[in-house]
């Protein structure tokens, strides 16, 4: 069997660093070991069209800064096919024949949807696009019969939901759809990046996130705005490690290289995090160390960026031509669903023999 990636962003804003330490850095990294026969990354602008159906020109304007942050990191159009959602038009269809297979209490069910849904006050009035749209994520996986998708802690709840319509579809209809595999970031602080307030959820809307083409000096203001321990009032006060925003980023960003040259007098990140609790360390040193740190893993993903703004077509270039190959993929898994359901009924040529001699008789 091949091995297949399958991964997106919906494009409602800039990328942040949650999103980096989250996927995108795996995807990368993954992306560039060779292991994978195809990789297909997605910009799910249908997706979030589904809660954003009265502001398309904020979804059409931010394809191009998902696409340029995409590149500015490094995912490369010759080893990963980079594609738009709506110009698939097979997904709207697999979707369709999908909902079938799910019952409503199902998806009320699913924890992401709940959580996703009491985030933007839908409770009275939920789109029924938005509450339907772990059945598209199961359509986009199962389309380029993804074996591995790499997603955030919080995307769990929606890949297993994709593995329930895989299983169902094959019990009922035959092997036909691929069962993928959740790939989940390798160290804990990413899993789930808190915002610079602290809150569980880094987002756009609460204003609280730290953008991956952001200036440093808009870095560093962030920064200094972190959420730390509110006990730790005092440089002699023992410090909390659990729920310190600052050392959950430490965690996820930090690397032994960055102490000899921005905190010589540390010899790694254990030691620093043992004098903080014990105390007689202040929350603006580590705070200056984790902006020296952000400022040196973002800055050349920042001038990357800048040279790909430089020509726009050719960004939009690299869209189209991986919207081409994603359609003739999932074109092709549209036909084999199709035949599975029978009701690829101009191919059948047995259906239309079977029809003929029954009607002669």
């Amino acid at each position: 069997m091949k091995k297949v990636m399958l991964t997106g962003d919906r494009p409602t804003g800039k990328l942040h660093v949650g999103h980096y330490v989250g996927s995108l850095r795996r995807r990368v990294e993954l992306q560039n070991t060779g292991d994978f026969d195809d990789i297909f990354i997605m910009i799910a602008d249908a997706q979030a069209l589904t809660d954003n159906a009265d502001n398309p020109e904020k979804v059409r304007q931010n394809i191009v800064e998902v696409a340029l942050d995409y590149l500015a990191c490094g995912l490369d159009p010759e080893k990963s096919t980079l594609f738009i959602q709506s110009q698939v038009p097979e997904l709207c269809e697999l979707s369709f024949y999908y909902m079938n297979l799910v019952t409503v209490s199902r998806l009320q069910r699913n924890p992401t949807v709940k959580a996703e849904i009491q985030m933007r006050n839908f409770e009275a009035s939920i789109p029924v696009g938005f509450f339907t749209y772990p059945i598209s994520q199961a359509a986009d996986i199962t389309a380029f019969k993804a074996t591995t998708v790499p997603v955030g802690e919080d995307q769990m709840p929606m890949l297993e939901q994709t593995k329930e319509i895989v299983h169902k579809f094959n019990s009922v209809y035959g092997e036909t759809l691929v069962d993928p595999k959740i790939l989940l970031p390798e160290n804990e602080a990413c899993m789930r990046l808190p915002g610079i307030d602290g809150k569980a959820k880094m987002s756009k809307s609460l204003n609280n996130c730290i953008y991956l083409s952001e200036e440093p000096e808009e870095i560093k203001k962030k920064v200094f705005s972190m959420f730390t321990d509110p006990m730790h009032i005092r440089i002699e006060d023992p410090g909390k490690l659990e729920g310190n925003t600052v050392f959950t980023y430490l965690d996820a960003f930090c690397r032994p290289e960055y102490f000899p040259e921005f905190l010589p007098e540390y010899a790694n990140l254990d030691e620093l995090k043992e004098h903080y609790k014990r105390g007689g360390l202040g929350d603006m040193k580590v705070k200056r160390f984790l902006n020296s740190v952000l400022q040196a893993e973002l800055e050349p993903i920042r001038t990357r960026r800048k040279e790909f703004q430089k020509d726009i077509p050719a960004v939009y270039e690299i869209l189209k031509k991986g919207s081409e190959k994603a359609e003739a993929v999932a074109a092709e898994t549209l036909r084999e669903v199709k035949a599975a359901m029978k009701i690829n009924y101009f191919d059948d040529m047995a259906l239309i023999k079977e029809q003929s001699e029954k009607f002669a008789e």
